[in-house]
C-alpha cells in the first residue's frame, strides 16, 4: 500500500506492506483521512505514536469501507460504510482498526465529511458532555471556534439545547462560525460576555486566569488544547470560592475500552444529528493522498474553517 511517511521531519509518499486484520480487527480500505494538530507535532518529532500504532504513518482518523475481517470481527460486513479515530496510520489506501472503534458512516455525509469527523467531533463530544457535563440550557464558551473541534463543540452543544460564545481571533471567519449557533466575539475581553458554566480550553495558558474570572459558581473549564502555551499561574482561592473544577484531556493514547465507549457514545448522541442535517463537518479544503505535503502546509497557515481532509 502507499502511504503519507514521516522520514526527516519531511513527509514522502511510500510504499508499505499492507496491514493484515488481527483477531477482532477490520481492514479499512481508506477514502479519507483528516488532518489535526497531532498530525503537524508528530512530523516534528513531537508527538510519538502510541504503542501499537505505526511509528512512521501519521492520521489520526479515518473513514473507508470495510475490505476485509480478522478472526472474529463480526459488526460490521464486507463493503460497509464506517469510520473511527485511530492511534495513527490513517494517511494510507489501507489500514488496520478493531471493529469496537469503528463507527458507520451516517448517509448524509461524503467521504470527505467523514474523514474529516470521527477526531474532533469524539474529542468535542468527550470533553463537552461526558467529562464537563454540559447541560441544556447552560452557557458553554468555547476557544478556538472556528478550528475542527470548536466546530463540532459549537454544533453539538446548539444542538443539545446549550446558549455557546465562541472566541474566533481571524475576523474573516466570524461570521461563517456564527452561522454554526455560536455568538461570536473576539478572544481579547471575553469575560465580559460571562459568566460560563463551562468553558471549552483550545488556546491554552495564556487564557487560564481570566477563565476562571469568567466561570460561573459550579462551572468547569476543559483543557484539551494548548498550542499557545502550557504553562500558567492559577488562583485556588479563586477556584476554591466558585467550587470550580478545571480538567485535561487527550484522546490518541487511550485504552481501546476507553476509545470504545467514546465512540459508542458519539454513534448514540450525536451521529442521527447528521442525517438530520443538524450538524455538519465543515470541510475547509481536500487534497489528494499525493500532495500531502501540501495539505500540511495549508494546515500550518491557519486562517480556515473546519477540516483539512485528505482523499485516497
Amino acid at each position: 500500500m502507499r502511504a503519507v511517511t514521516i522520514r526527516d521531519n519531511e513527509l514522502v509518499i511510500e510504499e508499505h506492506p499492507d496491514p493484515v486484520p488481527g483477531a477482532g480487527e477490520v481492514l479499512i480500505s481508506v477514502r479519507a483521512a483528516g488532518l489535526n494538530g497531532a498530525d503537524m507535532l508528530q512530523r516534528r518529532g513531537l508527538y510519538p505514536a502510541p504503542a501499537g500504532s505505526p511509528k512512521d504513518i501519521p492520521g489520526l482518523e479515518l473513514a473507508g469501507e470495510v475490505a476485509a475481517l480478522g478472526a472474529g470481527a463480526e459488526r460490521f460486513a464486507i463493503g460497509d460504510r464506517v469510520m473511527a479515530i485511530v492511534g495513527g496510520g490513517g494517511q494510507a489506501e489501507l489500514a488496520t482498526v478493531h471493529e469496537r472503534q469503528l463507527m458507520p458512516v451516517p448517509g448524509a455525509l461524503d467521504w470527505a465529511a467523514a474523514g474529516g469527523l470521527p477526531e474532533v467531533f469524539t474529542t468535542a463530544h468527550d470533553a463537552v458532555f461526558t467529562q464537563a457535563e454540559l447541560r441544556p440550557g447552560e452557557r458553554l464558551l468555547v476557544h478556538g471556534g472556528a478550528g475542527g473541534v470548536g466546530t463540532a463543540a459549537i454544533q453539538l452543544a446548539r444542538a443539545a439545547g446549550a446558549q455557546v460564545t465562541a472566541t474566533v481571533r481571524s475576523e474573516e471567519l466570524r461570521a461563517q462560525v456564527a452561522e454554526l449557533g455560536a455568538e461570536v466575539i473576539a478572544p481579547e475581553g471575553f469575560s465580559d460576555y460571562g459568566p460560563f458554566d463551562v468553558i471549552l480550553e483550545l488556546v491554552g495558558a495564556p487564557n487560564l486566569a481570566e477563565n476562571l474570572q469568567a466561570l460561573a459558581g459550579g462551572g468547569r473549564i476543559a483543557v484539551i488544547g494548548v498550542s499557545a502555551g502550557a504553562k500558567g499561574e492559577l488562583n485556588l482561592l479563586a477556584l476554591m470560592g466558585k467550587r470550580a473544577r478545571i480538567h485535561g484531556s487527550t484522546l490518541r493514547a487511550r485504552p481501546l475500552e476507553e476509545k470504545a465507549l467514546a465512540a459508542r457514545l458519539l454513534e448514540r448522541e450525536a451521529l442521527p444529528l447528521f442525517d438530520s442535517g443538524a450538524v455538519r463537518v465543515p470541510v475547509a479544503e481536500t487534497f489528494p493522498l499525493d500532495e500531502a505535503a501540501a495539505a500540511y502546509e495549508r494546515f500550518a497557515a491557519g486562517g480556515k474553517l473546519g477540516k483539512i481532509v485528505l482523499t485516497v
